[in-house]
């Protein structure tokens, strides 16, 4: 039995059209109600439009990447109650309507961080890029956040004076906008460009000084303790995403970067409905993170993955290299999620199949003239996927297995 092969889908506006997908050996869509912003209810009638209109391809809604979850609940204020309220009937709506898995994160403010989305690789494709000192400059120097030099050794800081010093005002404002608004903009978040966004920006992060790791986890373990047992009734397999990146950023608390963070995720409520995402991307950009061993840990969670690969090109510096090639081993990790869903079929569970998607894409080929979300092009995406196919037809062979 293979993975089961999803692809992101943005909704009408998407360059990708879902009579595409078939076509290209896709079984199941992972999308949102992308005009739903945060913290309000999904109604069976919104769920039931995008149901149908992806089923009239022959396909199913495997995933629902992202069920959000609002600013308010993860400050914990007086909003919360209210705001988890909804998220639960969203739940049952869900359920209701056939969608079981659901993929959601707990970080705040921002979803994912890249300094550069056009970073040019040796091989002539186009991809991101995270460099630490390029995003000091942009904490320190642009927007200014109070206390932020504590943040960063001397040698990032010195770093970043000299980038900062370097960049005309045009080069400094991409660089605001691309990690404000280009990578935010498409994820169900509540991002505005209209008007002062740097400002507006500035007065989302308030609300956090002061709060520290421990604080937020109890934030997240009240949510959780609110959410698991509607997702258990009803069948859902809620799964948490990694942070992007697995460590600070902004002076921002980060409780879903490491082992630990998760054993302490999964330890306070340890239902099956309290799941994992597994991002191999996302977690690897922590050199000290192996996405093995999250899959030998944490395996019978695993409810959907994300397969990409990655480069460090130096400390402070990695980029998304492609789904096979980089510093992440992705066929032992293909191969042990294979290996997990069999251990689920002879245990006897419903839910043994694994939702994967090939996670963001190098630009490449007719991508130059596609328009599309930062990271979700067409044929870098493709590429993975068949990539990722093949990886799992050679591996059940390998094992006797002749699963399609």
């Amino acid at each position: 039995m293979l993975l089961e092969r999803t692809w992101r889908w943005f909704g009408k506006k998407d360059s990708v059209c879902l009579s595409f997908l078939k076509q290209m050996g896709v079984e199941g869509v992972v999308t949102s109600l992308y005009h739903l912003k945060p913290g309000v209810t999904w109604s069976i009638d919104d769920i039931k439009v995008v149901k149908n209109e992806i089923e009239r391809e022959g396909l199913r809604w495997s995933v629902v990447e992202s069920l959000p979850v609002s600013e308010d609940i993860k400050l914990g204020n007086e909003k919360s109650a209210a705001h988890i309220e909804n998220y639960k009937q969203s739940i049952v709506n869900l359920a209701e309507c056939g969608v079981t898995t659901i993929c959601y994160n707990f970080m705040p403010v921002l979803d994912w961080v890249r300094t550069d989305l056009a970073y040019m690789d040796s091989d002539g494709t186009e991809t991101m890029l995270y460099d630490h000192a390029t995003f000091a400059v942009f904490d320190l120097f642009l927007l200014k956040r109070k206390n932020a030099k504590g943040d960063y050794p001397d040698s990032i800081r010195e770093e970043a004076q000299a980038l900062f010093d370097s960049m005309n005002e045009r080069e400094r404002e991409r660089l605001a906008h691309t990690i404000i608004i280009v990578t935010q903009g498409f994820v169900n978040s509540a991002v505005e460009e209209s008007g002062d966004y740097m400002e507006r920006f500035r007065r989302s992060l308030e609300p956090y000084r002061g709060m520290d790791a421990a604080a937020y986890r109890e934030n997240l373990c009240y949510f959780l303790d609110e959410v698991v047992p509607v997702a258990e009734e009803q069948g859902v397999r809620l799964c948490i995403h990694p942070d992007d990146p697995p460590f600070p950023v902004l002076g921002l608390p980060r409780i879903a970067s490491t082992l630990d963070d998760f054993q302490w995720i999964f330890s306070r409520n340890d239902s099956l409905a309290n799941g994992l995402t597994l991002c191999t991307g996302s977690l690897a950009a922590r050199r000290d993170n192996d996405a093995l061993r999250f899959v030998e840990a944490f395996g019978e969670r695993i409810h959907f993955a994300h397969l990409r690969n990655l480069r460090h090109l130096d400390e402070n510096r990695f980029y998304e290299s492609g789904h096979l090639d980089g510093d992440i081993d992705i066929c032992r990790v293909v191969e042990a999620l294979l290996k997990e869903q069999y251990r689920r079929l002879a245990e006897g569970r419903g839910d043994a199949r694994i939702s994967f998607r090939p996670d963001h894409g190098k630009k490449m080929a007719d991508d130059f003239q596609r328009k599309a979300n930062p990271g979700y092009p067409l044929v870098g995406r493709l590429k993975g996927l068949s990539e990722i196919h093949g990886l799992q037809m050679a591996i059940n062979r390998m094992h006797g297995k002749r699963e399609s």
